[in-house]
């Protein structure tokens, strides 16, 4: 499911995060599906449970998934995504496409990708 790299230079929760965004937009992950609890997590990855929760607690910001008292958390029924990182994300794009089109991709070739994803 997740795994932490120790190499890798950002913080646990920030791959945590990354690892359980990837499940939910890759469809691993289904709307409304149970997340792991916070202990059977941290006890998976060997991290402290704070870890984990610091991981929920921004999806959850991030609208990806949800919580409810004493029920857990889940995939989030609908995406509501918070507004910020939606355009964090835009800014991300539109810096990644000039410096393609920098590089020589054409608009078609970036068109013809983007596509592509929309496809999987």
């Amino acid at each position: 499911m997740i795994s932490i790299n120790y190499r890798d230079p950002r913080p646990m929760y920030e791959q945590i995060k990354s690892g359980l965004r990837r499940l939910i937009l890759t469809g691993v992950m289904q709307p409304e599906e149970r997340l792991p609890s916070v202990r059977d997590l941290s006890s998976q990855l060997a991290v402290n449970p704070n870890t984990v929760q610091r991981a929920y607690r921004d999806l959850e910001t991030e609208g990806y998934i949800c919580s409810m008292a004493g029920k857990g958390s889940f995939v989030a029924p609908d995406k509501r995504v918070d507004q910020n990182r939606v355009e964090l994300l835009l800014r991300q794009f539109d810096e990644a496409a000039a410096e393609l089109r920098f590089m020589g991709f054409s608009v078609e070739e970036l068109s013809r990708r983007i596509q592509e994803e929309g496809g999987n």
